[in-house]
């Protein structure tokens, strides 16, 4: 397949059986033949356009997985139900009994969660290692390693990984590079740079409106149809399916996300800066003090800018507290998990999306107890938020 750049969706030609200008959703869970032999033929494999149960795939999922495939650059992608059942379904379908994870120490409270305690149920080990070290990760690497996982952007400190390092190591000790693009959609392109498996929660930044759970996994036709095999696939056989109509309404949201994104990064960018300067110690990849803000600009699709999301540590867990009610009551935002809404989002990660992370663990990748993790949003006077921002930070002490 040829690569269609992140920012040629609209290249997609999906029409509606009908000619609608939006393809028709398939309300159905399972499909006619018309013949007997071809039913036979779906099941093992051997055609091609035919629908055989919408747990295996339906018309409305596979015209948003040949969309998200177009924005990531891979051969195709399968949806599912949500972000979780994507990056599970991945890792299992990756490994068997013994085998060895080898991820990022910062990713999404979920994931760890999975890869500390669930996979083990199924003797699949997970070490956890600083990502943006590759000498590191080499270390790390046993003879049973089979997957390198990690989050382009880590969820919540923010780190960058070095995919095309990463891919090189992959590519040397024969693993497999999984890459959770959640946070940065079209800013960044794993699968360009080397990546195996391209994820993303299509729940937050590319549905855009917390209304839809959703997740995906872009990769090659082989793994894919791995995935989907009715004998051995983790999206066939565990079922997380997506259902036709949220598959639909987040292909009509995607065909904003080029907008979106662009807006959510000029407002953080704004507020980094502004923040900075005011003397909080504020992470976002595009300040030129970020450790990886060089990495992050030399792999960018540079119109997409930096992302959405910053983090400001204001000293302790009350204060956090304090200053994200305060900004919830004068409007800023929403006190609230999640990312990608167009109000602006908060929440003190190390009691929400990263508890599942003990708080010995919390303390030693540097995830302070008053960290305030932002979702910025889709404000058309972002100046006005700041001083709002500013007059609740000072009101609370924190800014003199």
């Amino acid at each position: 397949m040829a690569f269609k750049p992140a920012n040629k969706l609209e290249d997609l030609q999906q029409f509606g059986e009908f000619g609608g200008i939006n393809p028709s959703i398939s309300d159905s869970t399972t499909y006619t033949f018309l013949t007997a032999k071809s039913m036979q033929d779906t099941f093992e494999g051997k055609t091609e356009g035919c629908y055989l149960y919408s747990r295996h795939t339906s018309p409305s999922n596979l015209n948003l997985s040949e969309a998200l495939a177009a924005m990531e650059g891979t051969e195709t992608a399968q949806v599912f139900a949500s972000g979780m059942a994507a990056i599970s379904s991945t890792l299992l379908q990756l490994c068997n009994a013994g085998d060895h994870i080898l991820s990022s120490r910062t990713i999404y409270g979920g994931t760890y969660a999975f890869l500390k305690h669930f996979s083990p149920k199924f003797k699949i080990e997970t070490t956890f290692v600083d990502i943006t070290a590759l000498d590191r990760v080499e270390a790390a690497i046993t003879p049973n390693t089979k997957v390198l996982y990690c989050e382009c952007v880590s969820n919540p400190l923010l780190e960058v990984a070095n995919i095309e390092g990463l891919a090189r190591l992959a590519k040397k000790y024969n693993l497999k590079l999984v890459v959770d693009n959640t946070f940065s959609p079209l800013s960044m392109s794993p699968a360009l740079l080397g990546a195996d498996v391209v994820l993303h929660s299509l729940t937050k930044f590319i549905n855009g409106s917390s209304d839809t759970v959703g997740g995906v996994v872009c990769s090659s036709e082989d793994f894919i149809n791995q995935l989907k095999d009715i004998n051995s696939g983790a999206s066939m056989l565990l079922g997380a399916t997506m259902d036709s109509m949220r598959a639909a309404s987040i292909l009509k949201n995607i065909r904003t996300l080029h907008i979106r994104m662009q807006q959510h990064s000029k407002n953080a960018m704004y507020l980094a800066e502004k923040l900075e300067a005011n003397g909080l110690k504020t992470v976002y990849p595009g300040l030129s003090s970020h450790p990886e803000h060089k990495l992050y600009k030399s792999m960018m699709n540079t119109q997409y800018g930096f992302g959405g999301i910053l983090t400001v540590d204001v000293g302790t867990h009350d204060k956090a507290n304090a200053l994200m009610e305060l900004m919830q009551t004068n409007n800023i935002g929403y006190l609230a998990v999640s990312l990608g809404f167009y109000k602006t989002l908060f929440s003190a990660p190390g009691s929400s999306t990263s508890s599942e992370i003990p708080e010995a663990e919390q303390k030693e990748m540097g995830l302070s107890q008053g960290i305030i993790r932002f979702s910025i949003g889709l404000d058309a006077d972002i100046e006005r938020t700041y001083r709002i921002m500013h007059d609740c930070m000072v009101q609370l002490e924190i800014l003199k």
